[in-house]
């Protein structure tokens, strides 16, 4: 019991759940993605949308709550910034650049654009660049956050709510006013081809989830049930209805069929830093902070694979693809998520475990 009292336990059950809602989430992706061609985007019924819709309201919190579960247990930084940064390396940085690495030569890719980027091969790892740039973050910001009022951070939490506006402010400023005189996207307080750093760009993004993960750890003491459920669930449902009716009225008829970049247009409300993903993922991180149960299943299954979440993360793509690809033409729509996202987890934890029980190179692989 004593390891038990020196983790975070609910953020156990909370990796495990966002690690499942992360392969469902791609295994919902062949059904709106999944065009003859490659760069088409294709919808065949209502039916398909509806299950996909429903699957990322329930899923799309995944990589926030890593975000916040990853902020909660690392920020402020108390440790020297060297051995901050050390340890992420080891733990982060080497596993994901052994996974690129295996994404790269699996697909017979491109190694030249693994210089610059994530492999394209391995799309999923675009998250991991992103954490490693809030780790930067973290000790340069941390001497404030040692001393910060409450008051002072919900200041700069409300700024970072403005931002998550922004995929809307777009749209809005698209339809109103046509496409700007100079490029593609319509640019926000100061953003132009020859600027990308408008005035909310440093308080934007995936440091408002950073921010609100070390909120609930410093000011937000847990509430009873009841409390949490009268909070948590009106945010929810504000959250889906933001996140769902927009998506799933996009395509308009059906099917659906439309070059690549409509789908990333289609995205508009479901962009993890919009608003309707930051209600639901609220929402989702109160209730997952009851989840304190310890005992046999905790101890020899929810940690285990918690521990290695990360691991599961990095080599799912490897399982998730042929159990897609295997499942989808038997099953319903709705089965095949179900059921191919269950596949991919099961597999990628049992593998994940096992290599990171080899000595010295096991958490060199899976973290």
């Amino acid at each position: 019991m004593a390891g038990e009292r020196e983790r975070v336990v609910f953020l156990d059950w909370l990796r495990v759940a966002a690690c499942f809602m992360v392969m469902a989430i791609h295994s919902a992706e062949p059904f709106y993605l999944g065009g003859a061609e490659p760069n088409i985007t294709q919808i065949a019924s209502a039916w398909d949308m509806l299950w996909v819709t429903v699957t990322e309201c329930l899923c799309r919190v995944a990589v926030p709550l890593f975000v916040m579960a990853s902020s909660y247990l690392l920020f402020p930084v108390r440790r020297p910034t060297g051995e901050f940064f050390a340890r992420r390396i080891c733990r982060v940085a080497v596993p994901f650049a052994l996974w690129a690495v295996a994404y790269i030569w699996h697909a017979d890719g491109s190694w030249g654009k693994a210089l610059f980027n994530f492999p394209d091969e391995g799309g999923h790892l675009w998250f991991v660049p992103m954490l490693l740039g809030l780790y930067v973050l973290m000790p340069l910001l941390s001497p404030w956050a040692e001393k910060v009022s409450e008051r002072e951070l919900k200041g700069w939490i409300a700024v970072w709510l403005f931002t998550t506006l922004f995929p809307f402010l777009r749209r809005a400023w698209g339809m109103l006013y046509g496409d700007p005189s100079f490029g593609a996207v319509p640019y926000l307080y100061g953003e132009c081809p020859w600027n990308m750093f408008g005035a909310f760009h440093y308080v934007s993004g995936f440091i408002g989830y950073m921010l609100l993960g070390f909120w609930f750890r410093k000011f937000v003491a847990p509430r009873g049930w009841g409390r949490t459920l009268a909070a948590a669930l009106p945010m929810w449902l504000a959250g889906v209805a933001v996140v769902g009716v927009p998506f799933f009225l996009y395509p308009g008829k059906f099917p659906f069929s439309a070059p690549y970049a409509e789908a990333v247009r289609m995205e508009m409300s479901i962009e993890y830093c919009s608003l309707g993903v930051v209600l639901t993922t609220v929402a989702v991180f109160m209730v997952a902070r009851k989840l304190d149960f310890g005992g046999a299943f905790y101890r020899r299954a929810v940690r285990p694979v918690s521990e290695a979440s990360y691991g599961m993360y990095l080599m799912h793509m490897f399982v998730l693809t042929p159990a897609s690809a295997a499942l989808l033409p038997r099953l319903s729509t709705p089965l095949a998520i179900l059921a191919t996202a269950a596949v991919t987890f099961a597999v990628s934890s049992v593998v994940a475990i096992a290599v990171r029980k080899v000595p010295v190179v096991g958490k060199w692989i899976c973290g």
